[in-house]
């Protein structure tokens, strides 16, 4: 999955798989990174253009999809 850099006091970096849907985040916090999943292209289309990448996170993905912490 390739990883794009992301603008934010919270996140490093987010990727994407279209034939999953998964999004994966990683947080700048520990380095912590989380899948989210059956996330739509469009969606992480958005995300990825949002002029703030953490509000739109907090308002559209965290909490609206089954996640998991993944270990890197």
């Amino acid at each position: 999955m390739k990883k794009y850099p992301v603008e934010s006091s919270v996140m490093t970096s987010a990727g994407y798989d279209a034939e999953t849907r998964i999004l994966e985040v990683q947080f700048k916090n520990g380095g912590a990174v989380r899948q989210y999943y059956d996330v739509s292209q469009a969606l992480f289309d958005d995300f990825m253009a949002a002029e703030s990448a953490g509000d739109f996170f907090n308002l559209h993905i965290n909490g609206k999809y089954p996640e998991k912490r993944v270990d890197r």
